[in-house]
């Protein structure tokens, strides 16, 4: 049965470095959160105190309403699946999921096998499995005894790009089917974004943000959120008598005068024939589109995302907006949603 999550206040330490600054999560009952950031950022610090393998300054952990963060690794009841899945070589893939319960029990570890596809495999040893199959298996041995909620730490991190994508789709579903409770800790946003219920963003060991996949990438509240999360433009420009002026068209915007800077995605653009003058410097080829560096003719460069038609390297190019919202942070810290004319 899965139960939700509170983390308050949490604080972690590393000798003289601080490395989770009073950190306050909380993830509800069979949902699943992921905690994105860059390396160093904290995010690993914090799912090793929920597990209890770190002893955290100060703050308390609680699962399921029972506060848990005094209490030993192995009395928690939560499940673990870390980057590599670190299976022993020497047992069967069945011996492999039964090793976590408290007796010997096949027909829960078959249960488990079931769930992750793989009950055709039991008697396999681990090297004749492939990298994805592996990660299965010791998702199949976090789940037999029926955690809490489960924690994942770059779980996927070691596979191949589709492999990853294709894996972290399956544990999401079933995570869902299993009602498990899940925090994911990745550095990979458009993991977090893609799998996720709710994602906080990481930085300097505090949460700057926590929200739907959706909020997080639309409105990020701060410019240092905005610069972490999505592939944007950060152009900066000024209020004056409620307008902001880009070479993209005009903002309206209630505000006092001064400086700001627009978030713009790379996939707002398009090429419009009354767009900015521009000239593509570089792209790079994705198939179904290109990310083109260009430069305005105030000199200024942005990254854009158009059809391939778009043009080749050194060649002249019109870009505008697409009609949406976009996001202002102003000089004062606040932010603003605007729409451009």
């Amino acid at each position: 049965m899965s139960s939700n999550l509170e983390v308050r206040d949490l604080t972690v330490r590393y000798g003289d470095v601080l490395a989770v600054d009073q950190v306050t999560l909380s993830v509800d009952g069979g949902t699943l959160a992921a905690l994105v950031g860059p390396s160093g950022c904290g995010k690993t610090s914090v799912l090793r105190a929920i597990a209890g393998f770190e002893t955290p300054a100060a703050g308390a952990v609680f699962v399921g309403g029972e506060r848990i963060d005094a209490m030993p690794p192995e009395k928690r009841r939560i499940g673990m699946l870390f980057q590599q899945g670190a299976l022993f070589p020497h047992l069967s893939v069945m011996e492999n999921v039964a090793f976590g319960l408290p007796r010997r029990d096949d027909a829960r570890a078959a249960t488990a096998l079931r769930l992750v596809g793989l009950e055709n495999l039991g008697n396999r040893r681990p090297h004749e499995l492939s990298g994805g199959q592996q990660q299965r298996v010791a998702l199949a041995r976090a789940l037999a005894p029926q955690p809490r909620m489960i924690l994942l730490d770059e779980p996927f991190a070691a596979l191949d790009a589709p492999l990853r994508a294709r894996l972290r789709e399956e544990v999401r579903d079933i995570l869902r089917q299993t009602a498990t409770t899940g925090v994911l800790v990745t550095h990979d946003q458009e993991e977090a974004l893609s799998i996720a219920d709710v994602v906080s963003v990481m930085r300097h060991g505090r949460i700057l943000q926590s929200g739907s996949p959706r909020e997080i990438y639309d409105r990020p509240r701060s410019e240092e959120v905005a610069r972490l999360v999505g592939d944007a433009n950060l152009f900066e420009a000024a209020v004056a008598s409620g307008t902001i002026v880009t070479p993209f068209g005009v903002f309206d915007i209630e505000a006092n005068d001064g400086p700001c800077v627009i978030r713009i995605a790379t996939e707002s653009f398009s090429v419009s024939g009354d767009g900015a003058t521009a000239v593509i410097l570089s792209s790079r080829f994705y198939g179904h589109d290109v990310v083109d560096e260009v430069r305005l003719e105030d000199g200024r460069t942005v990254r854009v995302r158009l059809p391939r038609t778009a043009g080749a390297e050194g060649s002249p190019v019109k870009i505008g907006l697409k009609p949406g919202t976009y996001r202002v942070f102003l000089a004062s810290g606040d932010s603003r949603d605007v729409e451009r004319r």
